[in-house]
């Protein structure tokens, strides 16, 4: 059952992209480190994919290898939100992100986990065959208890984007997309799948991809506004 479930996420990420080179053909500045939300959206579509297709593949080296594939995207991929949420932030108008500290501490952060991830998690990496609730994948072969700690970190610039947003009147959706993502990682669903945890990134994804639509028009609404108090 949760291998339909997993490609049903796969499926619904890849209409997020769609919605997302929507709002990018829209977007009178469509330049912009949010927009890095596709690589880590094609990542996710990439991972889950691969998690529905499993059981049909089979225990096997090539799964095995394709499997190796979801911690590398994982690693690289998913600190990138940090630049995203420090985009949305400028584009909601707060001024201290536009400081070089600011700046400078966003990519930081970003490398930092990167850096970690990889030493720590992807290449010491031994991977292990793993049935559950009819989906095949292949895991650590040290499971550890609780969230990766690269999880939890990358919460921080999200949570403080979404606060941003709500105080600047944007919208509200990242700050409780975060929220439910937070909560979804800290406990245990008792739901009989797997699939629970990409449920809440999914929300969490919805919730960014809503963030830059809304980031877009309230852009658009403030280069209005201007335009007009300047023709008076």
């Amino acid at each position: 059952m949760d291998s339909l479930w997993f490609l049903l996420l796969s499926g619904m990420y890849i209409c997020l992209m769609i919605w997302g080179v929507i709002i990018y053909r829209q977007d009178r500045s469509p330049g912009g480190l949010r927009y890095l939300l596709f690589v880590v959206t094609l990542g996710l579509v990439w991972d889950n994919a691969l998690l529905g297709t499993g059981a049909w593949i089979g225990e096997s080296a090539l799964l095995k290898g394709l499997n190796f594939s979801r911690f590398w995207i994982h690693a690289l991929f998913t600190p990138l939100l940090t630049m995203v949420s420090y985009d949305l932030i400028i584009r909601a108008g707060s001024d201290w992100a536009r400081t070089r500290v600011a700046a400078w501490g966003a990519w930081l952060f970003t490398a930092a986990l990167i850096v970690y991830e990889l030493v720590t998690e992807t290449l010491p990496l031994e991977l292990k065959p793993m049935w559950e609730y009819g989906a095949l994948s292949y895991a650590s072969a040290d499971e550890a208890s609780g969230p990766p700690l690269m999880v939890l970190l990358i919460l921080i610039p999200l949570l403080t984007a979404g606060i941003e947003l709500w105080r600047h009147k944007v919208t509200q959706a990242l700050f409780w997309g975060t929220l439910l993502m937070a909560i979804g990682s800290a406990i245990s669903i008792p739901i009989e799948s797997s699939a629970a945890t990409n449920i809440f990134e999914l929300i969490l994804t919805i919730s960014l991809w809503i963030s830059i639509y809304k980031v877009s028009t309230f852009s658009k609404h403030s280069a209005s506004t201007k335009e007009s108090i300047s023709l008076r």
